[in-house]
């Protein structure tokens, strides 16, 4: 048997990246990484080098890998090289931390930045980003809107980024300047030079903080304890309200996500 891992991760992509450091230990440790899941995420870890190999469906020899990571609300493969890891820690830990410490790696260091070459075009630029896997987890379209009206009379070049989810907004936003993410890779690299994102909880807020941008999340009925994107440049706004985090069951008026432009606004300086 050869000296090969196999992680297993469906979901979003922050859901994807934040599975990105054990295949970036993994590999340190001289294995062979293939992965499983959204093969448009994963190819982020193979063009870092974090894994070899990726796949949308289970290769059909399992028996040529030493561990087979499942990283699973559901513990779906009963094979003995199968290591299952619940992607819901029942501890207040980072959700990094918590696979870590699942797999007796904790402790081992891992890159706080993903290094991928950047693209031209967005230098300076604060990209917003409105939306986010789940409705429930968005502050207002309105809030965007006063937002990106803002930084604009304080001098910056706010843009906004609409992912396939939000796609339907781009009537309401006409007027703003906007681009549509249809290619992840390029949009990444265009996200890496620029200057500011600020974004709900989703996995593009997931990719800004990786990439090591400075990044300002707007974090509601989520933990930010648990959910906090990667990334040393990463600000969390939170309110901290006695009925939070309560996702999934959020309540109507979801007061978590009233937030000003000028809070913000002010932790850009």
């Amino acid at each position: 048997m050869a000296n090969r891992i196999l992680i297993y991760r469906r979901g979003g992509l922050g859901d994807t990246l934040l599975t990105f450091p054990l295949a970036e230990i993994f590999k340190r440790k001289g294995f062979e990484v293939d992965c499983v899941g959204n093969t448009d995420y994963f190819k982020l870890a193979k063009l870092v080098g974090y894994t070899d190999g990726i796949f949308s469906q289970f290769p059909s020899d399992l028996s040529r890998y030493k561990k087979i990571v499942l990283i699973s609300a559901y513990r779906f493969l009963e094979i003995p090289n199968a290591l299952w890891v619940t992607p819901f820690p029942t501890e207040s830990i980072h959700i990094t931390l918590h696979y870590l410490k699942s797999l007796g790696l904790e402790g081992i260091p891992f890159s706080s930045e993903l290094s991928l070459p950047p693209l031209k075009g967005w230098e300076g630029r604060v990209v917003i980003h409105p939306g986010s896997g789940s409705p429930k987890k968005n502050a207002p379209l309105g809030f965007f809107k006063n937002l990106y009206t803002l930084l604009e009379k304080r001098g910056f070049k706010p843009l906004f980024v609409l992912g396939e989810a939000e796609y339907h907004l781009e009537e309401e936003l006409r007027g703003f300047e906007t681009f549509k993410v249809e290619k992840l890779v390029e949009f990444a690299r265009l996200l890496k030079g620029a200057k500011i994102f600020i974004g709900n909880d989703s996995g593009f807020s997931h990719l800004a903080g990786y990439l090591g941008i400075k990044t300002v999340v707007l974090f509601g009925p989520t933990d930010p304890v648990v959910w906090r994107p990667l990334g040393k440049g990463v600000k969390v706004v939170f309110k901290s309200l006695p009925c939070s985090p309560c996702f999934p069951q959020v309540c109507f008026h979801r007061e978590c996500l009233n937030f000003s432009p000028q809070e913000v606004v002010k932790l850009l300086d």
